[in-house]
C-alpha cells in the first residue's frame, strides 16, 4: 500500500481504459481493506501537462472531471474540450488575479486558502450570477513550501468564509509530505480527517458536505486507508511527466 512511481503512458482510448481500471481496482482493494465503501471515494484525473488530443481519448475512456493546477493552462484545454461536457476542478494554489478565470470555468476549486482570494472568487462569481464548490487547504506537512492554511486556523477561516454566499465549502484538501516515510505522509492526511471531524463536531454546516480531498498517484492508497473521498490521480492515469512537480507546487 506504499508509494508507487512506475508509471505507463497512455494515448490511446485502450490505454487510458487499462489505466483507470488499474487505479480504480486500487482504490476499491483500499477502502475495502480499510472497512469502507469504495463508491465513497470519487477518483480525480488530473490532466496537467496533458494535451487536448489525448484529453480526447480519456473522455471516451470514461473520464467525466479533469483536474489541473494552473489555471491559465486550464483555461485552454477548457475551451479545446467545450465539446466534450467535461467538468474542470482547479486544483492549484491561485493568485487573486487569476480568480476571474476559476469564476468563468471551473466546476470546483480545491485550493482556497485565504479571505482575499474568497472575496476575489465570490466578486466575480456573483457577476456571473454562479456559485462554486470549494475545498479549503490545509498545510498538514509544516512544510514551508507548501500552500494551505495552518491548522490551527481553520476553525476561524470557516467561520468568516460564511460571508461568500456563492462559496459552496465541501470538505478538506491536502498535500502530504513528499516522503518515502508513510507514518509521515500518513500522519499528513491523518492530521486532516481530525481538523474535518473537529470542524463537524464545532459546527457541521461550515464544513458541507465534510468531503477530504488527499492522496495523488504515489500515495493515495495510504490516503484511502485515512479516510480520503477524493484522490487527485495524474501520473498512473497518464503516465509520468517530464516536467517536475516543482513547476506545479512552487516554493
Amino acid at each position: 500500500m506504499g508509494v508507487v512511481t512506475d508509471y505507463r503512458t497512455a494515448t490511446t482510448v485502450d490505454d487510458f481504459r487499462a489505466n483507470l481500471a488499474a487505479v480504480r481496482n486500487r482504490i476499491d482493494e483500499a477502502a475495502r481493506a480499510a472497512g469502507r465503501d469504495p463508491a465513497e471515494v470519487r477518483l480525480l484525473p488530473v490532466s496537467k501537462t496533458v494535451e487536448a488530443d489525448r484529453l480526447r481519448n480519456a473522455v471516451e475512456a470514461g473520464c467525466d472531471w479533469f483536474g489541473e493546477n494552473k489555471v491559465q493552462e486550464a483555461k485552454r484545454k477548457h475551451a479545446d474540450l467545450d465539446d466534450t461536457g467535461v467538468k474542470w476542478a482547479v486544483i492549484g494554489h491561485l493568485q487573486t488575479n487569476k480568480a476571474k478565470d476559476v469564476a468563468a470555468i471551473a466546476d470546483e476549486f480545491q485550493a482556497l486558502d485565504s479571505l482575499r482570494l474568497a472575496e476575489a472568487l465570490d466578486r466575480r462569481l456573483q457577476l456571473l450570477g454562479r456559485g462554486l464548490d470549494v475545498y479549503v487547504q490545509v498545510n498538514t506537512s509544516g512544510e514551508e513550501s507548501k500552500f494551505g492554511l495552518a491548522p490551527d486556523d481553520l476553525p476561524e477561516f470557516l467561520r468568516a468564509v460564511t460571508a461568500f454566499e456563492t462559496l459552496r465549502v465541501r470538505g478538506l484538501m491536502t498535500l502530504a509530505a513528499l516522503s518515502a516515510d508513510e507514518k509521515r505522509v500518513r500522519g499528513c492526511f491523518a492530521l486532516l480527517r481530525e481538523l474535518r471531524d473537529r470542524a463537524r463536531e464545532d459546527d457541521p454546516a461550515l464544513i458541507g458536505p465534510g468531503e477530504l480531498s488527499m492522496g495523488m498517484s504515489g500515495d493515495y492508497a495510504l490516503a484511502i486507508a485515512e479516510g480520503s473521498t477524493c484522490v487527485r490521480v495524474g501520473q498512473a492515469i497518464f503516465g509520468a511527466r517530464a516536467t517536475p512537480d516543482s513547476h506545479y507546487w512552487p516554493s
